[in-house]
Parts: structure tokens; C-alpha cells; sequence
């Protein structure tokens, strides 16, 4: 992975012009002066992240936080069902065939869908984006979430490195 900074020429002379008087202890004091300034516009180069090849839509922060949203769209039918379910049968009923019938894959399609079904679906796909919005914002626990994303991919490692090992070395528990 190749890195590369842009160093700022600050300070640089135009090439031809008149120094300035003062002598060499002058000149010594405006060079240090000059490197000092360059020196604190260096900024640090960072390039520890790693290269993702072959996201077309993205990077692949985007494409999880696609993914979440189509969760975070399901978490809030499930929400939505479940009041239903205790007040309002009629309205639960109609939401369950609707999401019989329709993938919630895709949580913008599912929601076009939605409201343009009748108008007490309409209703129910305002009330589902309010609680979508709700729990991301509210609710969701995103620290929590990478920590069981870190403990899981680790805990994942460890378990195929040593089912590995176990294998190749035909040592039996």
C-alpha cells in the first residue's frame, strides 16, 4: 500500500529576490524560524487502514450500514405487529398478510410498497419509519455492537485456527 503527504511551501523564496539585511545571525534565525514552521505543518502520515477492493456501491462501512437499516426496518415491523396485536387485531392481521406476501430484504422497497397497499397501511408505514428512526436513534445499542462484533470475529478465529490445527495434527480430544 503505497502512502503519500502533501507537504505545504510555506515560507519558500521567490528565486531572484533581494535578501534582507541583517547579517548571518539574522539568516540563521529566519531559517530556524522557516524550519520550525514546516516542521509543525507536517502532519503525521496515516495510512494504517487497510484497502477494500471491490465495493461498487461503496465503502464497506456503507454496505453494513445498508444491512442495518434493512435489519433496523424489520426490527420495527416486529415492533409494530406486536402493539397491534394487543389493540388493534384488525390492522395486525391486515400488516401480517402484507408482510406474508412482501420481502423485507429490502426495507425502501417494502416501505414503497407499503404505502402505496390502502390507505390504513399507509398509516402503519409512517408509524414503522417513526419507529425505525426511534430505535436507531434512541434504543440501539451501537456500542454494544462492536464489541460482540469484535468478540465474535475473534472468538471465530480461534475456533477455525484451532479446529485447524486439530486437524492437520491428528490429535483427538
Amino acid at each position: 500500500m503505497e502512502c503519500s503527504v502533501v507537504l505545504p511551501l510555506q515560507g519558500a523564496g521567490v528565486v531572484g529576490t533581494r535578501p534582507r539585511g541583517g547579517g548571518p545571525v539574522q539568516a540563521f534565525w529566519r531559517a530556524d524560524r522557516r524550519r520550525r514552521r514546516l516542521a509543525s505543518a507536517v502532519a503525521p502520515a496515516r495510512c494504517s487502514k487497510m484497502y477494500v477492493p471491490g465495493f461498487g456501491e461503496g465503502s464497506p462501512e456503507r454496505k453494513a450500514a445498508t444491512n442495518l437499516q434493512h435489519f433496523f426496518n424489520y426490527v420495527a415491523v416486529r415492533v409494530v405487529l406486536s402493539q397491534l396485536e394487543s389493540y388493534n387485531r384488525e390492522a395486525y392481521y391486515e400488516l401480517k398478510e402484507f408482510v406474508s406476501r412482501t420481502s423485507l430484504n429490502d426495507a425502501e422497497i417494502f416501505c414503497k410498497k407499503l404505502i402505496r397497499e390502502s390507505p390504513r397501511l399507509k398509516g402503519l408505514a409512517m408509524r414503522i419509519l417513526e419507529v425505525r428512526s426511534a430505535y436507531v436513534k434512541s434504543d440501539f445499542e451501537w456500542d454494544n455492537l462492536k464489541k460482540l462484533s469484535f468478540k465474535m470475529v475473534d472468538d471465530a478465529n480461534t475456533k477455525l485456527m484451532r479446529d485447524y490445527v486439530l486437524e492437520v495434527s491428528h490429535i483427538e480430544d
